[in-house]
């Protein structure tokens, strides 16, 4: 069954390969400031900058039945530069850019059957990681938060988080620039490899999907394996 599914910030990275894997069969409207790499003829684009814009505008069907927020940064600094302000960017890009979308569609999303919604963590929220100070205290909220709306929503529609290791897309192109760095970031993983962004992707679309329709309130981590084995 076709669903109309809306991706914040989804014209590139893992967003973009949600919106390929699922363009197909559904409806997705993918709200963000550039269409990206989008496929334009099968995908909605609609203008949006989830910092100054109200989602309430945009033309969006009455009916959602996935939500897939997007926005996130990679902002890695000792815990020492860091000022007030870079914590509250920080805050305002992943939690409350996410709380404020979510509270301008929910009645769209109370009208679906059963509506999934898909929001990103990082794997350094459950991992202390040095330099991560700043990151790992926003999406730490975006969990707290997804769990608590899961809760409160069922059974009305589904929440769940993805907590990625690091993924090689275009945020994270300063940290694997060079076949050095990369080597070394592929050697921190037991499974010997940064993330791609099907990886995540697949795990996104199996969420939205009735396939996952007894799974809500749970943080799943695509990471290999980083968060729950010791490789020696």
């Amino acid at each position: 069954m076709s669903k109309n599914i809306l991706l914040i910030g989804g014209s590139t990275g893992i967003g973009f390969q949600i919106s390929e894997l699922l363009k197909s069969n559904h409806n997705i409207i993918v709200a963000s400031r550039n269409t990206g790499d989008l496929d334009t003829e099968k995908v909605k684009h609609l203008d949006f900058d989830v910092l100054k814009d109200d989602i309430e505008d945009l033309d969006l069907p009455d009916q959602l039945d996935g939500l897939v927020y997007c926005p996130g940064s990679i902002d890695l600094k000792p815990f020492k530069m860091i000022k007030p302000e870079n914590f509250e960017k920080e805050m305002q890009l992943n939690f409350f850019g996410l709380v404020r979308s979510v509270k301008g569609v929910l009645d769209k999303l109370k009208n679906s059957s059963q509506a999934s919604l898909v929001f990103f963590s990082t794997v350094a929220v459950k991992v202390g990681m040095p330099f991560h100070t700043n990151v790992a205290a926003a999406k730490g909220a975006i969990e707290g938060f997804a769990k608590s709306l899961a809760a409160e929503y069922a059974p009305n529609f589904r929440v769940n988080v993805i907590a990625p290791s690091l993924t090689d897309t275009p945020l994270a192109e300063k940290l694997l620039s060079s076949d050095e760095k990369r080597k070394k970031m592929d050697q921190r993983h037991p499974l010997k490899r940064v993330g791609e962004a099907k990886d995540i992707a697949n795990l996104a679309a199996f969420l939205l999907s009735e396939n996952s329709g007894w799974i809500t309130g749970q943080v799943l981590g695509v990471d290999g394996g980083l968060s729950t084995i010791n490789s020696i």
